[in-house]
């Protein structure tokens, strides 16, 4: 058997937690941009882990516990090479948006459910995936942390939760790390949010950071948009010029550093700080590759301020969620 290659890692907070600067986010996974058949999502899963990637980040959402189950399946006989996340609180509402459940008699439940369909008997990283305003978030914490004491859990994590939460939270147990959508696309509730979690020593897990595919290169016209991203207002035709026309924009800088645009856009945002991981999704295993290669791209400050600079905070046209999904991130 060949060597596991080791790839660069960070902390995740103060307490012993480290990951693979980048990892894989397993949602599409699940149907959410085209059908994936589960033995090739398996297969996938396992190739990250000999390519050095034990950061894998799941939801009881994403499939609606489908793809706990993939994930689990293909971690059999691995699960001591990898840090299994997995998040709970978005609840499912047929023909309405999804609904949101952070109450402390929840979160075991889920936990629970969650455990099972994984097939493991402890989660490394445990999220609250949406923020239920209608319940406290120290009843919410408090109750995963309840968790960690029984030893189902090891660490917390909060998604899309503003400063002031993230610092409720963690008042109550250590928050190891926080998750919001973060790309040169979309990144001022992140940034605002990262001058919290880098106070407090939280780490900070960047999903979608290749703007659901937009920052690849690979959706070069309108007619290339389908599926879930129709959905999705930077994909929609009264943005989607404005906003290609940005992409094109590090295309350029890609081939001047020869390197793809995925692999420059991973790079400026590890280049962000050493809290910063990401967790780009993907189906298919030479993306993975061309990921993983983005920790071979050098950049120097100048470099970095020029990214920053061709695609500036705000420039992006459309908000990053429709509406429904807008009302439930960074509260």
């Amino acid at each position: 058997m060949a060597t596991q290659p080791i790839l660069a890692h960070r902390p995740l907070g103060r307490g012993g937690l480290s990951v693979s600067a980048i990892g894989l986010g397993c949602m599409s996974l699940s149907g959410i941009y085209g059908s994936a058949e589960d033995a090739v999502s398996e297969d996938l899963i396992r190739h990250a882990i000999d390519m050095g990637v034990d950061h894998f980040d799941s939801s009881d959402m994403y499939g609606w516990g489908h793809n706990e189950l993939v994930v689990g399946r293909a971690l059999k006989g691995r699960r001591d090479r990898v840090v299994l996340a997995t998040k709970f609180g978005q609840t499912q509402r047929p023909g309405q948006s999804n609904g949101v459940n952070g109450r402390p008699e929840y979160v075991i439940e889920a936990c629970e459910a969650s455990l099972k369909r994984l097939g493991v008997e402890v989660i490394d990283l445990y999220y609250q995936h949406r923020v239920d305003p209608a319940v406290p978030v120290e009843d919410t914490v408090g109750a995963m942390a309840k968790l960690v004491q029984q030893g189902k859990v090891r660490f917390l994590g909060m998604s899309e939760a503003a400063p002031d939460r993230i610092r409720r939270a963690h008042a109550v147990h250590p928050i190891a790390a926080v998750q919001t959508e973060y790309s040169l696309l979309y990144r001022e509730e992140a940034e605002a949010t990262r001058k919290t979690t880098a106070e407090l020593g939280i780490g900070f897990v960047a999903y979608s950071p290749l703007g659901r595919g937009f920052l690849t290169g690979a959706i070069k016209t309108f007619a290339d948009v389908d599926g879930r991203r129709a959905a999705h207002p930077r994909f929609q035709e009264a943005n989607f010029d404005r906003n290609r026309a940005l992409v094109a924009k590090i295309e350029d800088i890609a081939a001047a550093k020869a390197c793809t645009p995925a692999q420059v856009t991973l790079a400026w945002l590890l280049a962000q700080g050493p809290d910063v991981v990401a967790i780009p999704g993907t189906r298919y295993a030479p993306r993975l590759d061309e990921n993983i290669g983005a920790l071979n791209v050098e950049l120097s400050a100048a470099d970095v301020a020029l990214i920053s600079a061709a695609i500036p905070a705000g420039a992006t046209a459309g908000t990053r969620y429709p509406a429904g999904g807008m009302a439930g991130v960074f509260i």
